[in-house]
């Protein structure tokens, strides 16, 4: 498995959740990074990316000014700061290495994908 995400949990509306995710085989190196999400019976969508230098950041509208996504190349990590979460961020959320430098939100950019950490929001 080359990525690990983990620090999903159970959690009440309002409350915070920060998600990382591990790159095991580097595959982060030189490539962007995204975070998308699945909930039940939905497919999957994309929540935030961020480009290999960190100087550009994606994100849908949905968790604009809630959500902060983050990486520490020398840790070959990615991180998910998820603040004010509500019921709606119900999901699994997976990390993914984008196949290029440059940030993007298509599903198809990425090529290398975490098995998910499950976040519950309760109301």
């Amino acid at each position: 498995v080359q990525l690990q995400a983990c620090g999903g949990g159970l959690v009440q509306a309002g409350d915070s959740l920060r998600l990382s995710c591990t790159d095991s085989r580097r595959t982060s190196r030189n490539n962007a990074m995204g975070w998308f999400r699945q909930a039940p019976g939905k497919e999957r969508e994309f929540v935030a990316a961020i480009s290999y230098r960190g100087q550009t950041t994606y994100y849908a509208d949905s968790v604009k000014g809630r959500f902060t996504i983050s990486r520490d190349n020398a840790k070959n990590a990615l991180y998910l700061q998820m603040n004010n979460l509500r019921p709606e961020d119900t999901a699994v959320y997976y990390c993914a290495t984008a196949t290029g430098s440059m940030a993007t939100s298509a599903r198809s950019g990425y090529r290398y994908w975490g098995q998910g950490t499950l976040v519950t929001v309760s109301s």
